[in-house]
């Protein structure tokens, strides 16, 4: 006999809540930044940051703020299908040739960056007797995914020769626009792409949605605009770095209001006495120093809570942080509560987000494992259940 996934939420012992007023929010907060001439692409790509891929597109197509959403592969293009979105789908990441197929039936549209990418996708399309959207990536300083400015005369001439294939866009990505406050690099990617863009439309391709702007440019820079924005990480209500923040108090709009859209929450299991003296978890990596209270925790680094956790990060319990203590295992964490004697078995636990005047944000754990909070939250679990509340 199967559970319903509503029973099976109420039975999971870790879990995702999402806050649809917050999304709401950012997405609105975005919606008057951008202003009306600028079409809002929701980046839904790595489970929707770590948010429910699903679960989020659904929000998004319901919310009408919302122009396209933007995926990184076929399998997520899918999913959305699958889940009943009507929405645009941009593929931002590289299909493989056998995957034009699917991308044809779904009806997206491709970011391409490979002649031979071109050449399948057309041979698909006009198998089908479909015209596909297709947007350029352009090589402007980031050296990942991209066609060099010299190349695009001859990708033009493909599109313009083969079957089944229209231009939509150009698109491009800053390299160094997150980690600093000085944008001089990103401006001169912005000056290349300009200079590409004057040229495609010069070449009798009128391109209506060209698109460069992730989170940090919506935030920072609007000559970086066009037709479209990519909005991603702050969508969610994380910023995509300290310095994005500061510098966003010295552009027109000032300071984004933002709120984190995401809780990670998980129970106590037990809870158990450990004398002085005694070590806790692998490695013996800590050491009580008086008779202390431990609470076990049924989640660990195969949910997404990075081992670099151990004996550093806090949870919360009851309104109270309370640390780590030993070695995050793969389903196992045991954390201190000697200071909450009143906590007790399967009490609600908070991971990530807000319990009472404390909380422990995506950036707080990004710091504790010396990474960023783009890597916290998308790494989380796909199998934890993905809740929807509002608070």
């Amino acid at each position: 006999m199967s559970l319903s996934r509503h029973r099976l939420a109420k039975t999971a012992l870790n879990w995702v809540e999402l806050d649809g007023g917050a999304l709401l929010h950012n997405l609105h907060a975005f919606r008057r930044r951008l202003g009306s001439g600028v079409e809002l692409s929701h980046v839904v790509k790595a489970n929707a940051y770590g948010h429910g891929l699903e679960l989020v597109a659904r929000e998004d197509e319901a919310s009408g703020l919302v122009h396209s959403l933007s995926v990184i592969s076929v399998e997520e293009l899918v999913r959305v299908r699958e889940a009943g979105i009507k929405l645009p789908v941009m593929i931002l990441g590289y299909v493989p040739l056998s995957g034009w197929e699917a991308v044809v039936d779904a009806e997206g549209s491709p970011v391409i960056m490979n002649r031979e990418s071109l050449e399948a996708l057309s041979k698909e399309s006009a198998r089908r007797g479909r015209e596909i959207k297709v947007h350029l990536k352009i090589e402007t300083g980031t050296h990942r995914y991209g066609i060099e400015e010299d190349e695009i005369p001859e990708y033009l001439s493909l599109i313009k020769t083969l079957p089944g294939l229209r231009l939509e866009g150009l698109t491009t990505h800053f390299a160094n626009i997150e980690d600093t406050t000085d944008h001089s690099f990103a401006l001169a990617q912005l000056k290349t792409f300009q200079r590409v863009l004057t040229r495609v439309r010069e070449m009798g391709f009128p391109v209506p949605l060209p698109h460069a702007a992730c989170s940090a440019a919506a935030i920072l820079l609007p000559e970086a605009y066009f037709g479209s924005a990519r909005v991603g990480i702050s969508s969610y209500g994380i910023w995509p770095s300290k310095e994005t923040k500061v510098s966003s108090t010295h552009v027109q709009g000032g300071q984004m209001d933002l709120r984190p859209v995401m809780s990670w929450k998980t129970r106590i299991a037990q809870v158990k006495t450990v004398r002085k003296g005694d070590f806790v978890g692998y490695g013996c990596t800590w050491r009580a120093p008086i008779d202390s209270r431990i609470a076990v925790l049924p989640m660990g680094y195969a949910d997404g809570y990075d081992r670099a956790n151990s004996n550093v990060a806090h949870v919360l319990i009851r309104g109270q942080r309370a640390p780590v203590r030993g070695r995050i295992c793969m389903n196992v964490s045991m954390i201190d509560v000697t200071h909450i004697p009143e906590a007790v078995l399967e009490d609600e636990v908070v991971l990530l987000g807000r319990q009472g005047e404390e909380n422990v944000s995506a950036e707080d754990l990004a710091g504790w494992c010396g990474t960023i909070p783009y890597e916290i939250v998308s790494r989380i679990a796909e199998h934890l259940p993905r809740i929807r509340v509002q608070f």
